[in-house]
């Protein structure tokens, strides 16, 4: 029997949703200590007290656990709530973003997914369906703004903080990304003045 055949769990069943979530936390907690290259099914099996077999049903590969490990362990109570400032909206969504980037499990599930990314197309899949939550959910904040962003202006807004924190490897300021987001706005949209 291949991983990929295995019947896959009720996402409705508590008892499902609490495995999964300890899986996850456990999944965070080896990423901070042992790196993404030897978290291994065997070791994070292991660890979360499963079988090897149960983490299959969960996701089939590796790459689907680590984009699972970014997109359902973020800390609710720092995520932004929606806006009709579209200024404030985009600078919260960007510090919130950094919050996520400058945690060691986060950080080490993107980078790993994006070193595999060329060659896995279970990688680059995982990439692309963390880009498409992260820009739907921001366009879910945006909306009582008026304002949705297509793929590319969400690529225009995100790009310079990935190429900040990953590339440049200096600190995400509020300076920072408060260019960004200016930059964003005036290049992209017309802000509309704040009413005083």
């Amino acid at each position: 029997m291949t991983p990929a055949s295995f019947d896959r769990p009720n996402p409705a069943n508590p008892r499902v949703q609490r495995t999964r979530a300890r899986i996850l936390t456990v999944a965070r907690r080896l990423l901070a200590e042992v790196g993404p290259t030897a978290l291994t099914y065997s070791l994070l099996a292991e660890r979360a007290q499963v079988t090897r077999q149960t983490l299959y049903r969960h996701w089939p590969t590796r790459e689907a656990m680590l984009a699972d490990v970014m997109l359902e362990s973020g800390d609710a109570a720092g995520y932004p709530t929606p806006g009709t400032n579209p200024r404030e909206v985009l600078t919260a969504y960007l510090h919130s973003l950094r919050q996520g980037l400058a945690d060691t499990a986060t950080a080490s599930a993107l980078m790993a997914l994006a070193a595999q990314a060329d060659r896995d197309a279970d990688a680059d899949q995982a990439l692309a369906r963390i880009s498409q939550d992260r820009h739907q959910a921001l366009n879910e904040l945006l909306a009582p703004s008026g304002i949705q962003m297509t793929a590319d202006e969400f690529t225009l807004l995100i790009g310079p903080v990935m190429f900040r924190r990953f590339l440049d490897r200096q600190p995400l300021t509020d300076t920072y990304i408060d260019t960004v987001v200016t930059h964003w706005l005036t290049t992209t949209v017309e802000e509309t003045p704040p009413t005083r």
